[in-house]
């Protein structure tokens, strides 16, 4: 019973690292210094797919279903509602590939738009020419001296 849950939570774990791989970039609009953790994460995400490999989680699940006595995913909310999106039938490298590119697409997509948006956002600084600049850094001191 321990280890058809410890199963369990590796794949629940699994479904949300899947989930923060494919759409943490718009968790990064509410705190921006996730991207720290989410650009090497999705990239690691991509990686896999790209490469036709298999995430370390995957084998660890495996490991505490067999120390269960189990084969497969019989019965179950989490084996009916998620394993079917982590372990689809017929994954081929093509589709691995595929997949691997939509990661990048719309986490690229996600992180256009933060970029846009920071960029509004902020107040533009004054042209060099505009009257707000100085002219010159003797201009500069001399308007700081008549106000002494």
């Amino acid at each position: 019973m321990p280890y058809r849950l410890l199963a369990d939570l590796v794949l629940i774990l699994h479904a949300g690292f899947v989930a923060f791989v494919m759409l943490g970039a718009l968790l990064v609009l509410r705190w921006p210094r996730l991207a720290w953790v989410h650009v090497p994460v999705a990239l690691w995400g991509a990686g896999i797919e790209f490469l036709g490999g298999i995430c370390p989680l995957t084998p660890l699940e495996n490991h505490w279903r067999r120390l269960a006595g189990e084969l497969g995913y019989p019965g179950g909310f989490v084996e009916h509602y998620v394993v079917s999106v982590l372990y689809p039938d017929g994954l081929t490298h093509r589709v691995q590939l595929v997949l691997g590119a939509l990661v990048l697409v719309v986490n690229g997509a996600i992180y256009a738009w933060v970029l846009w948006r920071l960029r509004s956002t902020r107040p533009a600084a004054p042209a060099i020419d505009s009257p707000a600049a100085p002219a010159t850094l003797a201009q500069s001191a001399r308007d700081s001296s008549d106000r002494c």
